[in-house]
């Protein structure tokens, strides 16, 4: 143990603090690790005094960290007035997670298991808040319950809801019904709201043991049926930053509707390649193009990447702002960008025949698909041509004659680029990467914004063809930022645990199948058991579970591979006009060939990478959101009418179906699946009667019909087809209890973003 006369003990973090700051004080690891020596709570002075922090202004600046700590949840300060550690006094910080019924969930920061948190704990806080919380035993079902101790952060300010109006008082009623309190919004706060409108309202008093939260309504987004509000409400309830700061504005518009000549300084000149950016009918930035030509016995591919590092600068505003939204989201008819449309759209978009800054990656790829030689390099370049993935495989596969004369100039290099793709997608094949090909759908408006339809969305092999060439991009990046040691968000993917493999491997034994692989199955064993179920009529039902098994990949610079590509290096470089880690990944390639000191640290690519994973699920979420909302109005009309669909989901309450012609999914609750007791079998993925043993199974056909349609809900009710005595009726306490589990647990397939 440390004393006065030995003198404080040494900082391990001293070097960074100083870098850091004009005067530095102990850092919070020394403050941790002063404590844990210590064993038991200290007050200030002894801490100061045992740490040597001497000096007025010191000492200020030595309780300012102290209080951040407090604040962040690394000490906690008793009623006596001394620090101790969380661990040592038994308390856990985490988020609060809640539910419609007014219970909820603390969520570790730390990992672990989550604290029950009963409806009475739930009073003093909201969805999202991060809190301190100890232990206060066990209820009946056996889950530790937490005890809220202090409130850390509040996890929002504003809350997007319908107003609803009363004699002396209204309130705003959340659409997040996650946020089981209503707000309460005094004579004089509603801002001229009416009755059932759709409004914002700011949270002036957070809720306490004794009193609800209070709040005024500091915007109106309209009446609940008005076309376009349900993104507005998703972009509001999620907190997706959509408008531009004016700092951010004049930044952008200080940029030239061309590139300068000057901008060309020391840049390899491709702009008599005829580089082609191919996407989608309704795509309005081109930030990708390529290139391909025979080589030797292989082919020379070059992959040309908007240069957006060129504009946006860090700690500009640009970058904070697209820091803070993390990546562009995509809406149904509408876009939120990452950065400004000057730079997304113009700028930074490989528009054809006009010269466009770039970030090039070339590749040397033998007759195997193997990348012999990679080497990236600043460019500029004019693309040759905006083609389209119906465009491009209808000059490939199907030799359309009339496009093939039209583009006659570019058919001799798509040849060779449909050729290279043939050969990367069986080097994919026989490195085992899962593809998991799941259906999709596109969402079809009418002049009104209607949906006039849902149709499936079609990969053909020019959406097959860019995948390929992506990947071997962020490939050779991922592998440039390893030989250099770079901290960098790598984009990783991690197996199975423990706990999902055990399971998974029970199911597949119920079916009379095995995954090869042992207890450390790799990729490549997923894609052989794919292969071999695929003509089987449960094919889909397997294929979900194995994706199901699987974790969602993120952004860190713990560069631990990606398991569903079978990749040991990957990185996002693609994309840098719609996700922040590729602009961070372009930067670190910059350093790199300019010989610089990496600009980025490893603590701050690592919370980069965890605020854009963050921001990347706040994007998923609120899409799911949207359009769940509009097929559910898309079903209003059709109460009463049967389809055929599949079981996409099981549950403790009832089974999800997916409708076959028009691809939406609905529940059937337990109570209508017929006069028994069904018992769920989350292992197996099934319901099966107490009595009749009959199953309801995830993957099974079932023929259903629709009997309730609820817009606010967003929530569609069947039942099945051939049973005019179920209506719906006797299932309101269900209902209620699981309204919120159907809107935000359905675990529908979808794909998983590589």
């Amino acid at each position: 143990m440390s004393t006065q006369d030995d003198g404080p003990p040494p900082d391990p973090m001293a070097e960074r603090e100083a870098a850091r700051y004009e005067f530095p004080v102990p850092s919070r690891e020394a403050v941790l690790a002063f404590l844990a020596e210590h064993g038991r709570p200290l007050a200030f002075e002894a801490i100061a005094e045992g740490l040597g922090v001497q000096g007025e202004r010191d000492r200020e600046a030595f309780a300012r960290r102290l209080r951040a700590m407090e604040r962040d949840g690394q000490l906690y300060r008793n009623r006596r007035g001394l620090y101790g550690l969380l661990e040592k006094m038994h308390l856990v910080r985490g988020r609060v997670t809640g539910h419609a019924d007014g219970y909820g969930f603390l969520v570790p920061d730390e990992g672990g298991e989550d604290l029950f948190l009963p409806p009475r704990e739930m009073r003093r806080v909201l969805h999202g808040d991060r809190v301190l919380a100890r232990k206060a035993g066990v209820d009946a079902r056996g889950r530790p319950i937490g005890a809220i101790v202090e409130v850390l952060e509040r996890g929002r300010t504003n809350v997007v809801g319908r107003y609803v109006s009363a004699d002396s008082m209204g309130f705003v009623a959340p659409s997040d019904k996650r946020i089981a309190q209503n707000i309460a919004i005094p004579a004089g706060a509603e801002a001229g709201a009416r009755d059932g409108q759709i409004v914002v309202a700011e949270i002036v008093h957070p809720p306490t043991w004794r009193t609800g939260p209070v709040g005024r309504v500091v915007e109106i987004l309209g009446d609940p049926m008005a076309p376009g509000i349900e993104i507005e409400v998703a972009i509001r309830a999620h907190d997706i930053p959509h408008r531009w700061p004016d700092a951010v504005l004049e930044e952008a518009g200080r940029f030239p509707t061309e590139v300068p000549r000057d901008a060309l300084a020391g840049r390899e000149d491709l702009r008599t390649l005829p580089l082609v950016t191919i996407d989608g009918e309704d795509a309005r930035d081109f930030d990708d193009a390529v290139y391909a030509e025979r080589h030797g016995r292989g082919w020379r591919l070059v992959v040309a990447i908007a240069d957006v590092a060129h504009y946006v600068r860090p700690g500009s505003a640009l970058d904070r702002e697209a820091y803070a939204r993390g990546n562009s989201v995509y809406f149904p008819q509408r876009v939120i960008p990452m950065l400004p449309e000057v730079l997304s759209n113009v700028l930074c978009s490989l528009n054809p025949e006009v010269d466009r800054l770039c970030m090039a990656c070339e590749m040397y790829i033998g007759p195997r698909g193997e990348i012999r030689k990679y080497r990236f390099f600043e460019g500029v370049m004019r693309s040759a041509a905006r083609l389209t993935y119906d465009k491009v495989a209808a000059i490939l596969v199907r030799r359309d004659a009339a496009l093939r004369r039209q583009y006659r100039a570019l058919v001799p290099m798509l040849e060779e680029l449909y050729a290279l793709y043939k050969v990367l997608h069986a080097a994919r094949l026989r490195r085992g990467a899962v593809d998991f090909e799941l259906p999709e759908t596109r969402i079809e408006f009418d002049e009104n914004r209607k949906i006039r339809r849902i149709v499936p969305l079609e990969r053909n092999d020019a959406h097959r063809l860019i995948e390929e060439c992506m990947l071997a991009a962020n490939v050779s990046a991922a592998e440039l930022l390893r030989a250099h040691q770079m901290p960098a968000p790598f984009r990783v993917h991690e197996g199975p645990t423990e706990e999902k493999l055990a399971e998974l491997r029970e199911f597949l034994f119920e079916l009379g199948l095995n995954l090869g692989g042992g207890d450390a199955p790799e990729a490549r064993h997923y894609a052989r058991l794919l292969e071999a179920v695929a003509q089987r009529p449960d094919a889909r039902l397997i294929q979900t579970v194995l994706l199901r098994s699987l974790k969602q990949a993120l952004y860190s610079p713990d560069n631990i591979g990606h398991f569903a590509l079978g990749y040991e290096h990957y990185t996002h470089f693609t994309s840098p006009i719609r996700r922040y880690p590729d602009l961070v990944v372009h930067r670190a390639i910059k350093d790199i060939l300019h010989g610089r000191r990496p600009a980025v640290s490893l603590e701050a690519a690592r919370a980069i990478g965890a605020h854009c994973s963050l921001t990347e699920r706040r994007a998923d979420e609120a899409t799911r959101e949207v359009i769940r909302w509009l097929k559910t109005e898309y079903m209003q009309d059709r109460v009463g009418e049967e389809f055929d669909g599949i079981i996409s989901g099981v549950t403790s309450f009832g089974v999800f179906v997916e409708l076959n012609e028009v691809f939406v999914d609905g529940l059937v609750y337990i109570t209508a699946l017929g006069d028994d007791y069904f018992h769920f079998d989350p292992g197996k993925h099934r319901l099966i009667g107490e009595r009749t043993r009959r199953v309801f199974r995830l993957g099974d056909p079932m023929r259903v019909r629709v009997v309730r349609v609820d817009l606010e809900e967003a929530r569609i009710d069947f039942d099945l087809a051939g049973d005019p005595g179920r209506t719906g009726g006797g299932r309101a306490n269900l209902r209620r209890r699981s309204s919120r589990q159907s809107r935000t647990s359905h675990p529908a397939t979808r794909r998983r973003r590589s």
